[in-house]
C-alpha cells in the first residue's frame, strides 16, 4: 500500500485498483459539490484533541501524514492489503497536519519544486542529444544513464527510499518514461517532447528533489502512539 495525493481524477484500474478518498465528491452530473469529511468527523477531531481551530482541511493534510508513517504503514501492512485504512488519533495532531499539508503540496506540484543539482557526464563526441529511448541506472545506482550522449550522476541514495508500492518514484519515472510499443496494438507510446527537449531531465532532478524531502518529512514524524508489539 502506498499513499499518492494528486490533483486530477485517477485511473482507478491501474495496477491492480485504486482506493481515492477525494476532499470534495460530487454528483454524477459534476455538481452538488460537498465535503467529504463530515461535521460528526470534525467534531470528533476537535473534541479529542479540545481545540476548536481544526478544520476539516487540517483533517485531510493530517490523514495524508499519518498514512506515510513508517510504524502505521508496517504494523498494519496486513490490514492495508485487504480493508480501508483506519486513522488512530495521534499523541499531538498539529505536527501530522503541518506534515501532511506540505507532503501534499510537493506531491501534487512536484512539477514546480527545483531541479536537485546532478552533475551532466557529456559525451563530447556526440552532438548535444535530449531524446530518451531507454534509461538505465548504475549498479550502485548513483548514475543514470540517460542515452549515448548524456549520463546524470551524483544520485543520493535517499532518493531511492521514497516508493510508490514496489519501487522507488525515480525508479518509476525511469520506467515510464522511454520509448516502448505495445504487443497487441502496435501503438508505440513516446515522452519525448518536442517542444520542451529537456522536459525529462528536469523531471528526473525534480522527482529526485521530492524524494529528498518526502523521506525527511515522513522520518521526522512524532511518534503515533500505536503499540509495538
Amino acid at each position: 500500500m502506498y499513499s499518492l495525493m494528486i490533483h486530477c481524477i485517477p485511473n482507478l484500474l491501474t495496477q491492480g485498483g485504486s482506493q481515492c478518498f477525494p476532499f470534495y465528491t460530487y454528483d454524477k452530473d459534476g455538481t452538488n459539490r460537498r465535503e467529504n469529511i463530515t461535521d460528526w468527523v470534525l467534531e470528533q477531531f476537535q473534541t479529542h484533541y479540545e481545540d476548536s481551530t481544526i478544520t476539516k482541511w487540517d483533517i485531510f493534510y493530517y490523514t495524508y501524514a499519518v498514512l506515510h508513517h513508517p510504524h502505521y504503514r508496517t504494523r498494519y501492512a496486513a490490514n492495508l492489503k485487504r480493508e480501508l485504512p483506519r486513522i488512530p488519533y495521534a499523541p499531538a495532531f498539529r505536527p501530522f497536519a503541518i506534515a501532511g499539508q506540505r507532503l501534499a503540496e510537493i506531491h501534487v506540484h512536484y512539477e514546480d519544486q527545483p531541479e536537485y543539482p546532478l552533475k551532466h557526464l557529456e559525451n563530447k563526441d556526440l552532438p548535444i542529444d535530449w531524446r530518451v529511448e531507454k534509461m538505465r541506472l548504475s549498479k550502485d545506482k548513483t548514475q543514470l544513464k540517460y542515452n549515448d550522449f548524456l549520463t546524470l550522476t551524483g544520485i543520493p541514495p535517499e532518493a531511492f527510499e521514497y516508493r510508490l508500492g514496489n519501487r522507488s518514484a525515480l525508479d518509476w519515472v525511469i520506467d515510464q518514461y522511454r520509448i516502448k510499443t505495445d504487443k497487441r496494438s502496435g501503438i508505440t507510446n513516446d515522452p519525448n517532447r518536442l517542444d520542451d527537449e529537456e522536459y525529462i531531465v528536469r523531471l528526473i532532478k525534480k522527482v529526485i528533489t521530492v524524494s529528498l524531502e518526502t523521506v525527511k518529512i515522513v522520518n521526522a514524524l512524532p511518534d503515533l502512539g500505536l503499540p509495538t508489539d
